[in-house]
């Protein structure tokens, strides 16, 4: 953790204002704080939603988005890499679409039974990565996961959106890619346990 912070401050000791923001967005885990920040964002703008609201809270969760590409990519290549960032980047990633399916499903966009699955799963697989991790085994996201993680972020943006702009109906676009979330959330999540079956054996 101290060889982080030190990587960090070096990116910080620029010599102007301009290169100490950029050096700032360089670091991970503010892109990971970006997410956490974006969750309660989002819960304000759906409770009482209307197009304005629910048209900022899609371009919020967009950026956010966005962040938990960047943030993996500039641990990597800024060698930034931190045991906080590790634990908390799946879980901004979790709070962030848990917390935005919820708030769609309370006011009656979403079907409730789905997102129940979609949570659950989650939650499951944490617990699972969690077996994993303390095996000392991989814990990344297969294939599927990755799949799913896409299939969530097209789903929530236009659901978000959720009315029609230029003739285009967002909500319907939305749903599509909602039931192939609940595909890849149902089977990634079965390939994840009958991969590491043997684990909750032991």
């Amino acid at each position: 953790m101290m060889e982080y912070y030190l990587k960090l401050k070096a990116l910080l000791a620029e010599s102007n204002l301009h290169e100490r923001i950029k050096a700032l967005f360089k670091d991970p885990n503010a892109l990971t704080l970006f997410r956490i920040i974006a969750t309660p964002l989002i819960v304000l703008l759906m409770l009482a939603p209307n197009r304005l609201a629910s048209f900022l809270a899609a371009i919020i969760f967009s950026a956010a988005a966005i962040t938990d590409y960047f943030d993996g990519y500039l641990a990597r290549r800024y060698k930034l890499v931190s045991n906080l960032g590790k634990i908390m980047d799946p879980v901004a990633d979790k709070l962030l679409v848990s917390s935005t399916l919820i708030m769609m499903t309370s006011v009656g966009w979403i079907p409730a039974w789905v997102v129940c699955i979609i949570v659950g799963r989650e939650l499951a697989v944490t617990g699972l990565r969690n077996i994993i991790a303390e095996n000392k085994l991989d814990v990344s996201a297969s294939n599927l996961g990755k799949y799913k993680t896409g299939f969530q972020i097209a789903a929530i943006i236009p659901l978000l959106i959720h009315y029609s702009y230029f003739g285009i109906d967002f909500h319907v676009i939305g749903m599509f890619f909602f039931w192939g979330a609940l595909i890849y959330t149902l089977w990634s999540g079965v390939d994840y346990f009958f991969r590491f079956r043997s684990l909750l054996h032991t």
